[in-house]
């Protein structure tokens, strides 16, 4: 599995390419902000989709943009696809910000699979930061799994859940019912700041649920 950060815009949002190892299309995972970086990071490598954790305005500032490029669809939960069309929507309003999205070409729900060449990537819902938010569990050939968690789980912390559409209790539960359950091993590529492992959150997180 190729993987490959940027970080981008004023809130350091972690932007994620994936690919196979053997040439095959990307995913592109929260195109925050900076489309122009997004774009010479792909090279023009084909991009089968592009993939919202959430719908926050620091999330999709480069969406349009890049989906100008690269022709592929987009995909979001449902219950967060009805708030990509307004700055209210996105909570860029409050701060300022009038970032929007499309209407996502597919919907994702619970346990739905993207497969993109040697790729398989399984959705999980995990409602808290938004009603709609979800991780992305990808596996390597040699068997390694990947994380990318959006603003359900960061190095140290879980996402806010004191904006519009959040619930600190269902964000709990989302990560004992979701994300505990994982391999230790599992590898966390979070929507904001470095990554970090399953068990090293387990261990050392304040918010991780305890028995």
């Amino acid at each position: 599995m190729q993987i490959t950060r940027l970080i981008l815009g004023q809130l350091d949002t972690n932007c994620w390419i994936v690919g196979d190892d053997v040439g095959g299309a990307r995913v592109v995972i929260d195109p925050a902000d900076e489309a122009p970086r997004i774009l010479e990071e792909l090279g023009g490598a084909p991009v089968a989709l592009v993939v919202l954790t959430h719908a926050h305005f620091d999330h999709i500032g480069a969406v349009s943009e890049v989906l100008a490029e690269t022709h592929a669809p987009l995909a979001a939960h449902p219950l967060d696809a009805v708030s990509l069309s307004t700055a209210e929507g996105t909570g860029g309003a409050m701060f300022g910000f009038t970032h929007t999205a499309p209407q996502p070409d597919r919907l994702l729900e619970d346990g739905d699979v993207i497969d993109v060449g040697a790729l398989r990537i399984t959705v999980l819902h995990t409602p808290g930061h938004t009603p709609g938010g979800i991780c992305l569990l990808a596996e390597d050939g040699a068997g390694a799994a990947h994380l990318f968690s959006g603003d359900t789980l960061f190095s140290g912390s879980v996402g806010r859940s004191d904006f519009p559409g959040g619930d600190g209790r269902v964000l709990a539960r989302s990560i004992a019912q979701k994300l505990a359950p994982l391999a230790a091993t599992t590898i966390v590529h979070p929507g904001h700041g470095p990554d970090t492992t399953i068990g090293r959150e387990a261990r050392l997180n304040p918010f991780w649920p305890r028995a």
